[in-house]
């Protein structure tokens, strides 16, 4: 029988694609190419733009960008007004992370303590189904919802329950006239938009912990809650501050709900909307965006450090 090896093609493309198909270190670089190009000069590339901007500012008579280098624009970043801003959207932002880790939790332990076979299978659809709906949709149904016609006012009056609602509303800084034009409706709506994305990760860090650790606690004379906070809660915490980076990044960019559901105190992705395309001052907009893409620099970095890229 004949050797089963074929004589070299003839043509000089034919031979360069022998050549880094017998080099699978070319090979590689050639596929991953694409993707460094895309990143390093159209994502990468159109962060250092914004970047070169924030360092522009406009003239406050003509409206031109003056392409000189100086620190004005983010010195106004300093005025109270876009302080507030920025601390508003920061806070808000810790808040929706905190309350997705807490209703997350429990979640995510029966999924993966409890659930198997066909029961795991619906939990992961119960998580994944919101995700496959329009977000504007979402956004637009929970205004109705919380809105003063909306269903859950009707509810609060079948339980003659109004009473608390409303004391609720009247809450100072976070209430408003009804849910649905208050920082507490926008709250309820980030956590529910962004609650799978925290769900998901704590559930893969709690199915690497061991049995044989909880049991082993037990053995030891650890109370349930002992073991929680001395066993359980420190092997999860990467997958929930793998999941805050969603939660917290995704609150900290989004505009949509907070124009849609909540007051007329603006948040850093509308301060963004409104100088990039109402005041057409583009170098106050970079500044802005620039100023959470540092705290997700921070942020990550801290994740990073607590082992929680591990649980992605």
């Amino acid at each position: 029988m004949s050797a089963a090896i074929f004589p070299p093609r003839s043509g000089v493309l034919a031979r360069g694609v022998d050549w880094v198909i017998r080099h699978p270190r070319m090979f590689t670089f050639l596929m991953v190419l694409p993707i460094v190009l895309w990143l390093g000069i159209v994502y990468i590339g159109a962060l250092i733009a914004l970047l070169m901007q924030s360092f522009f500012s406009i003239d406050e008579f003509s409206g031109v960008v003056r392409h000189e280098f100086t620190l004005a624009t983010y010195a106004e970043l300093l005025r109270p007004s876009n302080f507030d801003i920025i601390v508003r959207t920061v806070v808000m932002a810790a808040a929706v992370t905190l309350a997705s880790a807490v209703l997350a939790f429990p979640v995510a332990y029966y999924a993966a303590r409890y659930a198997r076979g066909k029961w795991k299978a619906l939990f992961y659809i119960g998580v994944m189904l919101p995700l496959w709906s329009s977000y504007l949709v979402k956004v637009y149904a929970w205004k109705l919802v919380l809105a003063k016609e909306g269903i859950l006012n009707w509810i609060f009056a079948k339980l003659h329950l109004t009473w608390l609602l409303d004391a609720v509303l009247a809450l100072p800084v976070i209430g408003g006239n009804s849910l649905s034009v208050s920082y507490i409706g926008t709250f309820i709506v980030f956590v529910y938009i962004w609650l799978p994305y925290m769900i998901i990760p704590v559930q893969a860090a709690l199915e690497r912990v061991p049995d044989a650790l909880l049991e082993a606690a037990s053995d030891l004379g650890a109370a349930p809650g002992q073991a929680f906070r001395m066993v359980l809660l420190p092997l999860a915490l990467p997958g929930m501050v793998a999941g805050s980076i969603f939660t917290f990044s995704l609150t900290l960019g989004d505009y949509i709900i907070p124009q849609i559901i909540g007051s007329s105190r603006l948040f850093i992705g509308q301060a963004v909307y409104t100088q990039q395309g109402t005041a057409g001052n583009i170098p106050l907009a970079a500044a802005f965006t620039v100023v959470p893409i540092v705290i997700m620099g921070l942020y990550l970095w801290g994740a990073r450090r607590m082992g929680a890229f591990d649980a992605l």
